[in-house]
């Protein structure tokens, strides 16, 4: 995939609170998809508890079968710190040296994080979705802004995750009859209704959307081979 150069990532958080906003007002959530996505891509980062290398991984599905076509990851270190609010300027390096891999580009890329539904409206997802290019929706397992009224109990219930000025960031969305819902939020180059209705169709039988799932399993499994082999080295 071609990654569009916005900034540089050596960067203050202050410094980085600054280039969020500055790219909020470039984010397209808008537009529902133009055609139907051929191949969907889900993105992750496994990251031991103790000090070591991270591991970011992207797994590509056919949208029909959701059978996995490819995957890639990517091993490396993470610099910036932790700082509420500031996930993508830890997590996007990695994860776009694992996106300058992909070939064929997908049509749509889902992420454990957020798109609009952020404190500055630049979760991961709209982030990736600007240096992608790329429609991008963000399937986040906890709410970081607004607030929703609990959807109905059956699968496809739905309520708006609103921001303090009653305009609509996203949708705490039920995957799975019995579960917990899941805030679903468009990133870029998508709007809510087609973010939602591509997010219900990637998850078949799991919370969580198969993409990301997917993503998910893979780093961590790279990361605990990756530890294994290094222990028995030693």
């Amino acid at each position: 995939m071609k990654i569009h150069s916005l900034h540089r990532w050596d960067v203050t958080p202050k410094e980085a609170i600054n280039i969020q906003k500055d790219l909020a007002a470039r984010v397209n959530t808008s537009s529902p998809l133009k055609h139907p996505p051929r191949f969907i891509a889900g993105a992750d980062i496994s990251l031991s508890q103790s000090r070591g290398p991270a591991y970011a991984g992207v797994v590509v599905l056919d949208a029909d079968t959701l059978e996995v076509v490819a995957e890639y990851t990517q091993k490396g270190i993470i610099d910036f710190p932790y700082v509420p609010g500031l996930l993508s300027f830890r997590e996007a390096p990695l994860l776009l040296q694992v996106f300058e891999q992909v070939d064929p580009a997908p049509d749509l890329i889902m992420l454990d994080g957020q798109g609009i539904a952020h404190p500055r409206g630049l979760g991961l997802a709209s982030h990736l979705g600007l240096f992608l290019d790329c429609p991008a929706v963000g399937c986040a397992k906890s709410r970081l802004v607004g607030e929703h009224r609990e959807p109905g109990k059956k699968k496809g219930s739905h309520t708006p995750l609103q921001g303090k000025q009653g305009e609509t960031l996203g949708a705490a969305l039920r995957t799975r009859e019995g579960c917990k819902s899941i805030f679903v939020s468009a990133g870029h180059k998508i709007d809510l209704a087609s973010a939602i209705e591509w997010v219900l169709r990637v998850s078949p039988r799991y919370r969580i959307p198969e993409p990301t799932r997917l993503a998910h399993n893979l780093v961590n499994r790279v990361r605990k081979e990756d530890q294994g082999l290094r222990a028995t080295s030693r």
